[in-house]
């Protein structure tokens, strides 16, 4: 066996020499006619052996075959040097060795063969070129010629069935729901120094109130340009009317009159499984409709930073929302508002928003009206608290007061809802309103849900015991 590489390309037969290199006539063992027979070579040596009988690679190597073709380009023209009938010198292979007729002195004289020179080549190259030139013109008149039969007389193409194949759209359908819907949803461009924020926007009286999230006009309150831009085109300059971080709903207002307001519907009645449609500016694409179901509801959702945290009791859809939803309505098959689209999910690793995924949370249209009546009323918001410090540190069944005051803050607050209710610090608080909450969140959008004044009941184990104990919620100013 040999230790050549077995893949490599076969050693060619015949070098081809450079343009510049001097050629040397091939060795031909054919004596001239009347010479004396050349004197053989040395016993034992092997430089007699005519180059045309090196032996070739060992059976076991593999010799890649190649068409004829591919040798064509490879083939250049003779040099001057050596004129039409110059032949090629072999090349050495792997096993040529000794066998180099330039080993151990010349060969005799050897008449030179005759091959095609540069002007042959060139004839023969032109001739082919005008071949094929020939035969692809003759083939172009031969489908031009026919072409009167091939071509129809009429190239009219069917038309449409008319009325009797008319898409129907009937009330109710997505299509209509939308046409009713989207006159009323605007886009929100916000510009400040930091750069330009965008969202979505709906239209709550006929008099230019508008609701958004607060996320999306948050730089308003500091002076930012706010511009809204109607579904026909037209553009309004806004004013920020009153927003709330803890809900991530806020109010603007354009100055004009007669705009055409959505409803906001009862989220109370919404059932997992119900047909929405999210409506709004995606990635700045204005009048935007996806459609999908209501997936989850009670979704306990933060939303923002750690300092102005959202605490959302959300409706989950998986109707595609990306960036520039925000703010926009999740309308219902009645045309109504159920939600106003505010966050989507994000898988784990990933530190911004990466668009839609089918988890899209929206805010409950029962909270949107609540909070945005004291906005429109008031400039600020309200929400519900019941007086107590949650142990972000516990682990197990239910959610645990702290045992201690945190940054000179008490654990149960003096007077406060829980206390008069009795509860106390290290008490776990198991349920509210029959609803279980396991993590401090799920008890926080509990209570957000809310109003306050609004009572509620919490299950309570404190020591061994368990106990029920009804709250009634606190009130608390939210806002600018």
């Amino acid at each position: 066996m040999t230790d050549e590489n077995p893949f490599a390309p076969p050693t060619p037969r015949a070098a081809v020499p450079s343009a510049n290199e001097p050629r040397t006539p091939a060795a031909d063992p054919r004596p001239e006619p009347g010479a004396a027979p050349p004197p053989g070579p040395p016993v034992g040596s092997s430089a007699g052996t005519p180059a045309e009988q090196v032996p070739g690679p060992p059976a076991e190597q593999t010799t890649a075959q190649f068409p004829a073709s591919a040798y064509l380009t490879t083939v250049p023209a003779p040099s001057p040097e050596a004129g039409a009938s110059e032949a090629r010198t072999p090349q050495a292979g792997p096993h040529s060795g000794a066998h180099s007729s330039d080993v151990h002195g010349a060969h005799p004289a050897t008449r030179p063969r005759r091959g095609l020179g540069a002007r042959a080549v060139s004839a023969v190259v032109l001739l082919g070129l005008l071949a094929g030139a020939g035969g692809g013109v003759a083939a172009f008149a031969m489908l031009d010629g026919q072409s009167s039969s091939m071509r129809p007389a009429d190239a009219a193409l069917p038309e449409p069935g008319g009325s009797a194949n008319q898409v129907q759209r009937p009330e109710g359908s997505v299509a209509a729901i939308a046409a009713a819907a989207l006159p009323s949803v605007v886009s929100i461009e916000v510009r400040a120094q930091q750069g330009v924020a965008t969202g979505s926007g709906m239209i709550l009286k006929a008099d230019g109130y508008i609701l958004t999230n607060n996320h999306v006009v948050a730089e308003a309150a500091s002076g930012a340009d706010v511009t809204v831009t109607f579904s026909d085109g037209h553009e309004q300059p806004a004013e920020l009317v009153g927003a709330t971080p803890d809900y991530d709903l806020a109010v603007i207002r354009v100055k004009e009159d007669g705009l055409e307001p959505l409803v906001l519907g009862d989220s109370d009645d919404v059932v997992v499984g119900d047909s929405v449609l999210a409506v709004g500016s995606p990635l700045g694409l204005e009048a935007t409709v996806t459609t999908g179901i209501v997936s989850a509801l009670h979704r306990p959702v933060k939303a923002g930073e750690a300092a102005e945290a959202a605490f959302i009791d959300a409706i989950q859809t998986d109707a595609a929302i990306n960036p520039g939803n925000s703010g926009g309505p999740l309308v219902n098959s009645a045309g109504e508002v159920i939600g106003i689209n505010s966050a989507i999910a994000q898988g784990p690793g990933t530190a911004a928003a990466t668009g839609n995924i089918g988890l899209g949370f929206a805010i409950p249209s029962n909270q949107a009206r609540h909070t945005a009546e004291q906005l429109i009323e008031t400039g600020t918001a309200t929400f519900p608290i019941i007086g107590v410090l949650l142990d972000p540190s516990y682990q197990g069944e239910g959610v645990q007061v702290s045992q201690d005051a945190q940054q000179g803050t008490p654990a149960v607050t003096p007077g406060g809802p829980a206390d008069q209710a009795g509860v106390e610090p290290g008490d776990v608080i198991l349920s509210i309103d029959g609803r279980p909450v396991s993590v401090a969140d799920e008890l926080i959008v509990a209570i957000r849900a809310k109003a306050p004044g609004d009572p509620v009941t919490l299950e309570i184990r404190s020591g061994g015991d368990e106990r029920e104990v009804r709250v009634v919620l606190e009130e608390r100013s939210s806002g600018r």
